[in-house]
């Protein structure tokens, strides 16, 4: 395996005088030296000049990749204008931080229900030997691999939290997107790359069976508000009783407290507004 490591280059500002200075110093001896001194220095010339082609620039958050005849001499990751070997060749690798975001994909949950799933992940290279040379192309390396990441997280857990289960792709979200990131890095480790956050950007049922999950979704919410409404309820009549006896407005026997109990239960659960009524005569 590949691991990145310095390259042998140099300042290009430094650079620059030593080759000005050698062809001017050849230039003058072609001119004024002996005739085999003027070949030495034509020979000079021409190298100084081929060296020309050893300069190169490196912006911010870039590295240059550097090979001679195919072999791996080391990363340059000096900004500004650098020289090395003209025989070197240099390719450049960003270093900045870059964002992926997959396509819908259609998967099954892990209750078998289909689902439409995507997500954003925001990486960078961290290793450019690596990114050059363990993997074809890294960049779809990258693309192909979080999908595939992704398909795998979404059929281990189910869409919804419907049966008590302890982690939902809906309910979930810090723990999913952890488990995502864990799960892209863990693909994407060997091609120089660090994953530095992974989100969900779609998440919903497929078509198919949008419908019949959404009345599943209104069912549960009307039970959970039925249930808030009778504990609440329950705690009214109490109340009401303890007033009662306490202020010892009516004294009512376990059948009339029954009947009571009953219609304030109707009156506090129904849908309905009720219609009061007065009655006009005895209590009894």
């Amino acid at each position: 395996m590949s691991s990145e490591f310095k390259a042998p280059s140099v300042s290009g500002y430094k650079a620059i005088p030593l080759i000005v200075a050698l062809i001017i110093c050849s230039a003058f001896m072609i001119f004024a030296a002996p005739v085999p001194v003027k070949a030495i220095a034509g020979l000079v010339i021409a190298a100084s000049v081929g060296c020309c082609f050893g300069f190169y620039m490196i912006g911010p958050n870039q590295g240059r990749v550097l090979q001679l005849f195919g072999q791996y001499t080391g990363t340059d990751k000096q900004q500004g204008l650098r020289w090395a070997n003209p025989f070197y060749s240099k390719k450049r690798v960003s270093l900045r931080v870059r964002n992926f975001e997959s396509g819908q994909l259609k998967v099954n949950d892990l209750n078998g229900n289909p689902i439409e799933i995507a997500a954003v992940v925001v990486w960078k290279v961290v290793d450019t030997a690596e990114a050059i040379f363990e993997v074809d192309d890294y960049e779809g390396y990258v693309a192909i691999q979080s999908e595939a990441a992704l398909r795998n997280m979404a059929t281990s857990y189910p869409y919804d939290n419907h049966d008590n289960e302890p982690v939902s792709l809906r309910g979930n979200n810090n723990e999913i997107a952890e488990f995502l990131q864990a799960e892209v890095q863990t693909r994407l480790g060997k091609a120089g790359v660090e994953v530095l956050e992974t989100r969900l950007s779609h998440l919903a049922y497929a078509p198919e069976i949008a419908s019949a999950m959404l009345q599943r979704q209104q069912a549960s919410a009307i039970v959970a508000a039925r249930h808030k409404i009778v504990e609440g309820a329950v705690g009214m009549v109490e109340a009401a009783l303890e007033k009662l006896a306490e202020k010892k407005l009516l004294e009512l026997d376990e059948e009339r407290k029954a009947a009571m109990v009953s219609n304030l239960m109707v009156v506090l659960c129904g849908d309905k507004a009720t219609q009061p009524v007065i009655n006009a005569g005895s209590l009894y």
